[in-house]
């Protein structure tokens, strides 16, 4: 029998420790009182990236998109037009699953080694893009759900300032740290919306408005159902990401090992070729 041994990729090191650092961080701030005022725009970034994620999926199916905001709760609600089944089913999924993709994404492209100020000037122009057209221009135009602009603008105002200081005055160190601190509240904030979701699909859950009880609406199959099937398959994708840092390398079997000396060997031939509300918790 062989054995393996999985280990980090030498070039990924760095990288690694920033993820490992950010995340052991983030963890510690769990158990600090009052620390959620310092992830409290994180935890904005992720509530916009989610509601992108429904937006996007509108406009992909062919719906439009009439409003998008964010309550200073840090919950969200985007308001589109309603489609057929299949559209239906990728909005109601493409807030969750967006912010974990949206995470991995990060965790890419800082294995990738992109300079993280780019990364980051690209994140602020989505949100920025967010905000303005979705979050202010489009409410006004249709004049629904106008109460949620100026918390909306306001949030994605400073997160868009913010994300750019980053990327304009940090070091390449800061800003890389940085980057990978954003990349783990992303992915931490989907597991832990999903966690949410899922108990508010259970029958101890209290009956609230969700994107799971959007598609249980829509397909007919519990929500608990659809809360789960997130779960899986948001675990499955970060774990298919992470297999980009990790090596495994294979160890000599017991048996060869034990060859005696005198095995002949076999000379090589060297000739051989070779309208629908989507978000809310």
């Amino acid at each position: 029998m062989r054995n393996f041994k999985i280990g980090i990729h030498q070039d990924a090191r760095p990288q690694a420790t920033f993820l490992l650092t950010a995340a052991v961080l983030s963890i510690l701030l769990w158990f600090i009182p009052f620390a959620e005022v310092l992830t409290y725009p994180f935890r904005l970034f992720v509530t916009f990236i989610h509601e992108g994620g429904h937006a996007l999926a509108a406009l992909v199916t062919g719906n439009s998109v009439e409003s998008l905001s964010i309550a200073t709760n840090a919950s969200g609600e985007t308001y589109t037009t309603q489609g057929g089944l299949f559209s239906q089913m990728l909005v109601s999924s493409a807030g969750y699953i967006g912010s974990m993709i949206y995470g991995v994404t990060l965790l890419v492209m800082i294995r990738r080694a992109v300079a993280a100020r780019v990364v980051l000037i690209a994140s602020a122009a989505l949100i920025f893009l967010l905000t303005i057209v979705y979050g202010v221009y489009k409410p006004v135009a249709s004049g629904a759900a106008l109460s949620g602009i100026p918390f909306t603008f306001f949030a994605g105002t400073l997160l868009t300032l913010g994300l750019v200081a980053v990327a304009r005055f940090a070091n390449s160190r800061v800003a890389t740290f940085f980057l990978s601190f954003l990349a783990v509240q992303c992915v931490l904030n989907a597991l832990l919306d999903l966690k949410t979701v899922f108990f508010l699909s259970t029958p101890f859950g209290p009956s609230l408005p969700s994107d799971a009880v959007n598609m249980a609406n829509a397909t007919g199959i519990p929500a608990l159902v659809w809360a789960s099937v997130w779960i899986t398959l948001s675990v499955g994708i970060l774990l298919l990401t992470m297999r980009l840092y990790i090596a495994t390398r294979k160890s000599v079997s017991p048996l060869e090992l034990s060859l005696p000396a005198t095995t002949p060997l076999i000379p090589t031939q060297l000739n051989e070729p070779t309208k629908k509300v989507y978000g809310g918790w």
